[in-house]
């Protein structure tokens, strides 16, 4: 692509964004070589840069262009699916100095921020107004701008959807440098094209975001954490349209695996209560979290729920303290990290009908057994995504699990990644397994708005 060298790609930057707002790979350090995925290779860009604003990025964008330079742009690096790795020879745009919190707007109930805005950060800003940006993939120092590209999920989604459902509107720029606006603080729009819907989950493909409008909810003060064992993994499976029929509006429901429970206790050295006997009998748990403004409405739903549960064939029925409540739902949230700590060789995040969730893990347990592999995890039970390590040292065998895994996803009418996105990590299962007829309309967009493919080349195509 590029036939400039470092230096001067650096030198060229520099004058864009100010001395010292672009570097060199060596002075930006290695933590720009990489995302959090388990097999994506590190590459060194040969610049990193930090604008302060849509205007620099606008510049950066028109000039790598110009040049043919890949360009990546990155958050917080807390991906999961290679998506923010950046290509040989290219530059990758840190939005570390984007990071503000432009308004906050209560009447409307939506926030305008910048990419580089965290979770945690916008959190901290909305938590004293008594508002609450729902969306927490379960990495609170990811950033806004990562989650719409990657669409982000998480356990919350049940009750509130995803980051596509949150955006309003999005400030973009494409790789000529042309600034564009899309949606607002709208809440609906049939006016052309919704170019805010096509460029969130897109892994920055086809434009550079540098604003997004977001759409924020009331914060409720009570909840309680409710935990159920279950026999079977469909006896768990089976309960969750009851409980979604019965009304009570769960914020959070997820199900556990026996062997991830016993890892998540152990490595928190969590004591959630359950008497020997029970756990002796449990092969899977599932986890309620309800909300509520009213702290009266909250426990007359709770009772509900345990009677509920009770009929649905739960093995017993644990209201937990709040305090063992909130470590249960942090460990869930940190569970990518226990299964890197323990050796995973890869992760999935398959999402598939809820009400399958039971056939496609007898293909899971089928799966190991042939392939001689362990495979174990969690799951958004409310939405279908489910969470799994693989634990296969064999590259090749590797490879038939993650294809059998993703075919079998697909096959019950699911869709290879539900919220990690497909970077590079997912990029070849993808080729091999969706129609090539929407394979080739994406590649027609993406040429419609990056004709000269200088934006993240490799993560998806």
């Amino acid at each position: 692509m590029s036939d400039l060298n470092a230096a001067e790609l650096v030198s060229a930057l520099a004058r864009i964004v100010g001395d010292g707002n672009a570097k060199s790979s060596a002075d930006a350090g290695e933590d720009f070589s990489h995302d959090e995925a388990l097999n994506a290779s590190w590459v060194e860009p040969d610049a990193v840069v930090f604008p302060e604003s849509t205007a620099e990025v606008a510049a950066i964008l028109e000039y790598a262009d110009s040049h043919r330079v890949p360009v990546t742009a990155r958050g917080a690096g807390t991906g999961l699916s290679g998506a923010c790795v950046p290509r040989q020879g290219g530059v990758v745009i840190s939005f570390d100095r984007m990071d503000q919190v432009l308004e906050i707007d209560p009447d409307n109930h939506c926030a305008v921020v910048q990419p580089g805005v965290t979770l945690d950060q916008l959190d901290a800003q909305l938590a004293p107004l008594g508002l609450v940006y729902p969306v927490f993939p379960g990495e609170y120092s990811a950033s806004l701008g990562g989650n719409v590209n990657t669409n982000a999920g998480g356990m919350r989604a049940v009750k509130y959807g995803v980051t596509r459902h949150h955006v309003l509107g999005i400030e973009a720029v494409l790789p000529g440098g042309e600034v564009i606006r899309s949606g607002g603080k709208v809440v609906k729009t049939s006016t052309g094209y919704d170019l805010t819907q096509l460029v969130i989950g897109s892994e920055g493909t086809l434009a550079v975001v540098t604003e997004a409008t977001l759409k924020l909810h009331p914060r409720l003060p009570h909840a309680t954490t409710v935990l159920a064992p279950f026999e079977t993994l469909e006896g768990v499976t089976s309960a969750v349209p009851r409980i979604i029929d019965s009304g009570v509006g769960p914020q959070i429901l997820e199900y556990i695996d026996l062997l991830t429970m016993s890892a998540m206790t152990a490595s928190g050295d969590l004591d959630l209560g359950i008497p020997e006997d029970v756990k002796a009998t449990a092969l899977a748990y599932l986890v309620v979290v309800l909300e509520n403004a009213h702290e009266d409405r909250l426990d007359a739903d709770v009772e509900r729920l345990g009677v509920l549960l009770g009929d649905l064939g739960a093995t017993d029925v644990y209201v937990l303290p709040s305090g063992a409540g909130r470590q249960l739902i942090e460990a869930r949230e940190k569970a990518f990290w226990l299964a890197k700590a323990n050796g995973a060789n890869d992760v999935v995040d398959v999402v598939v009908p809820r009400a399958t969730i039971p056939e496609f893990m007898e293909r899971v347990s089928k799966l190991a057994a042939d392939t001689g592999s362990w495979i174990a995890g969690c799951g958004h039970a409310g939405d279908g995504n489910v969470h799994l390590g693989v634990f296969q040292g064999d590259p090749d065998k590797r490879h038939e699990v993650m294809l059998g895994l993703y075919r079998a996803g697909m096959d019950l009418g699911g869709a290879i990644s539900g919220e990690h996105g497909l970077g590079t990590e997912k990029r070849g299962y993808f080729l091999e397994l969706e129609d090539p007829a929407k394979i080739a309309l994406m590649r027609r967009i993406k040429v419609a708005f990056d004709p000269n493919g200088i934006l993240n080349p490799g993560a998806v195509f």
